[in-house]
C-alpha cells in the first residue's frame, strides 16, 4: 500500500483594510472584488508573476499567491 501524500493547492491571498481573504485563483478574487475596490484588473494581474515572495501591492491592497497544504483524502475500503 502506497503512503498517502498531503495535497497541495494554489491559493490567492488578498489583504485589504487590515482583513484577509482567500481565493482559489485570481479569477475568483476579481469576480468578487471589482477594479475600483482593489485598484487592479484581472487582465493586469494574470500577466504578473505573483508569489509569496513577490506580491502585488498598491494603495488599496496586497495580493499574494501561495500554497495551502491539506490532509490526504481518506480512501474508501472495499
Amino acid at each position: 500500500m502506497e503512503p498517502k501524500k498531503k495535497q497541495e493547492r494554489a491559493i490567492v491571498h488578498l489583504e485589504k483594510d487590515g482583513k484577509h481573504y482567500y481565493y482559489g485563483n485570481l479569477k475568483a478574487l476579481t469576480d468578487h472584488w471589482d477594479k475600483d475596490a482593489i485598484g487592479v484588473s484581472y487582465t493586469y494581474l494574470k500577466n504578473l508573476n505573483i508569489s509569496e515572495d513577490k506580491p502585488y501591492r498598491n494603495d488599496k491592497c496586497i495580493i499574494r499567491r501561495g500554497v495551502i497544504i491539506t490532509s490526504p483524502n481518506k480512501s474508501n475500503k472495499s
